[in-house]
């Protein structure tokens, strides 16, 4: 059973009465647990988009989605966010932290939406995380104390934090240079070598390449799907 399966999925936005633009058109698409895989295309050929509907952040205009074996085409935004909080761990390219709040309440914050812990057992497991992603001498630190790596760093932890099924990452090295981009897409391999399902959006051949499957978009269409 495939974790994710997309089948003849469109997006189409409309711009009034006559006008229309369509994103995806027609996207079948089957993600295994446990895959690394890349979605690459140049700007406007539809990754970010798909990987938004993958990810319950926007609605496809029509098709068919299955997440772990449900059906999840036609489910409210209610339910959507409940799948999302309990299955998904987003990485962005701006990295997303609150600028006024250390490494370690940064990591608590989706373990204080998901009201499953207490605070101490919450701070015990970020600290856990942090030292996992190399960050255990960090944990006080608000971002504008930490590099661009270092904060992709807490932002992955995050993201790991709640035991994901699949890991969303859009643009992951987007904001970095060249050193602390190989940092983060080497983390990512660890990651997926422990068992992580990661998908992530890349305009960059080598931060593909890290990828053992590539999907390659343009113009709303998969071009290949060419396992690396």
């Amino acid at each position: 059973m495939a974790l994710i399966e997309l089948k003849n999925v469109r997006k189409v936005y409309h711009g009034g009465t006559a006008n229309e633009l369509e994103i995806l058109k027609g996207i079948d698409l089957s993600i295994e647990e446990g895959e690394f895989v890349a979605i690459m295309g140049p700007s406007g050929s539809g990754k970010s988009t798909l990987m938004h509907i993958i990810g319950f952040l926007d609605h496809m205009t029509s098709g068919s989605y299955h997440f772990n074996g449900e059906d999840v085409t036609h489910l409210s935004d209610a339910q959507l966010a409940h799948i999302r909080n309990q299955n998904i761990g987003f990485v962005f390219q701006a990295f997303n932290l609150l600028p006024r709040t250390s490494a370690l309440d940064n990591v608590c914050l989706p373990m204080m939406y998901a009201r499953k812990k207490t605070p101490t057992q919450m701070h015990t497991a970020a600290k856990e995380m942090l030292e996992r992603v190399g960050l255990g001498d960090r944990l006080h630190h608000p971002p504008s104390e930490l590099s661009g790596g270092q904060q992709q760093r807490v932002a992955i932890a995050r993201a790991l934090i709640n035991d994901p099924k699949v890991i969303f990452a859009d643009e992951p090295t987007g904001n970095l240079d060249s050193a602390s981009s190989i940092d983060i897409m080497e983390l990512f391999k660890t990651l997926n070598e422990a068992g992580h399902t990661i998908l992530y959006v890349t305009h960059e051949h080598d931060i593909a390449q890290y990828a053992k499957r590539v999907i390659r978009v343009k113009d709303g269409q998969v071009l290949s799907d060419k396992k690396n």
